[in-house]
């Protein structure tokens, strides 16, 4: 399904802003962003990967935030904890019906108990490590960071080192969290505001998937606060229930990303976005092949609205380079350079970083 969504998708931006002209980008530098840290190298949003993210020197390190059950943001890629901790051993009646166990049904004090690791399935009542080429398994002692820890890590690296290494929220679910009546944007501005990102001139993007919370906050909370951070607007396909809508009833149906995709798309969304974040093959068709790159026109109908583009995700673990490049750095010059986007997310900081470094010599 996702794959036939894919292809209508990407022949609806083909035909319609293929030919849509690009304006000059205000800064042509290239950026990376360290996808959940160094992800590719310690488990994902504990402070060791961030911190050896941060010596890679991205421009940029993600922090996916979600809440607890006593109001706390927490650093972690979903909005429950059993991918990547042992919370199904340290609390095993804490699941709801569909067998997951919910940060937000958690204190800060009790997911500090528990123990982080690299993410992992469970396959016929067994954990199965989704990258098993990574960090092992339940080595050493990771924990599920508050975001103000983070942040307060990479202010203190900033001076101490002399970088201006910049922060890249991302808000979670913010439908779920308001569904379970927790406002967790404004919980994530008010974080932003107290260190003191509160412009577009500051070091940060902040970024949802959910096109109303990203108006929302455009409109209403940015201004109550006095902040105009940059904004970006993550996208996906609606067959993949990442955003889900509530009806009066409570039921929940997936948000309808189609319209994006469509002429006249992006002109809606740069008016409350300074960027978007898409999936790889939004904006180069995994129908391209080497020699043959067939791009969608997403790029070029977002620059012409003046916006970014930092698709998403950069990995080189096996299986995970498209067909139609050779290898990692030439995925990432295709994107870089033939696609032109703006920057990338990676599990891998330090290649994208080697990468950059080696064009601009």
């Amino acid at each position: 399904m996702i794959i036939m969504k894919k292809t209508i998708l990407t022949a609806l931006i083909g035909a319609t802003i293929l030919s849509t002209p690009a304006l000059a980008q205000a800064d042509s530098d290239k950026i990376v962003v360290a996808h959940r840290g160094a992800s590719g190298y310690l488990p994902e949003h504990t402070l060791p990967a961030k911190a050896l993210a941060y010596a890679m020197k991205p421009d940029y390190i993600e922090q996916d935030v979600v809440m607890t059950k006593d109001d706390q943001l927490v650093v972690l890629h979903d909005h429950y904890l059993d991918r990547v901790t042992n919370v199904a051993e340290v609390f095993p009646d804490r699941a709801r019906k569909d067998g997951r166990y919910y940060a937000i049904d958690f204190t800060l004090a009790e997911i500090k108990q528990l123990s982080v690791t690299e993410g992992f399935d469970i396959k016929d009542g067994k954990q199965v490590q989704g990258f098993p080429e990574r960090y092992p398994m339940w080595k050493s002692d990771f924990k599920v960071p508050t975001l103000q820890e983070e942040i307060e890590m990479i202010q203190g690296l900033n001076k101490t080192l002399g970088y201006d290494i910049g922060i890249y929220p991302e808000i979670k679910a913010p439908w779920f969290h308001r569904h379970e009546g927790k406002d967790i944007s404004l919980a994530v501005l008010n974080v932003l505001k107290q260190y003191g990102y509160t412009s577009k001139d500051s070091k940060v993007y902040l970024q949802t998937f959910d096109f109303d919370e990203l108006k929302r906050i455009h409109d209403q909370l940015m201004p109550k606060l006095g902040m105009d951070v940059k904004l970006v607007q993550l996208m996906a396909y609606t067959d993949w229930n990442e955003t889900m809508v509530y009806d009066q009833k409570g039921q929940a149906a997936p948000y309808n990303y189609d319209w994006m995709f469509k002429k006249g798309g992006m002109e809606t969304v740069a008016k409350y976005a300074d960027g978007i974040g898409p999936w790889k093959p939004m904006v180069v068709s995994d129908e391209s092949t080497k020699g043959n790159i067939k791009l969608t026109g997403l790029v070029k109908a977002a620059h012409a609205q003046g916006m970014q583009v930092h698709p998403y995700t950069f990995r080189s673990d096996m299986g995970r380079i498209p067909a139609y490049a050779n290898d990692f750095n030439d995925m990432l010059n295709i994107f870089y350079n033939t696609a032109d986007v703006d920057g990338v997310f990676t599990d891998f900081p330090d290649k994208a970083v080697n990468f950059l470094a080696t064009e601009k010599h």
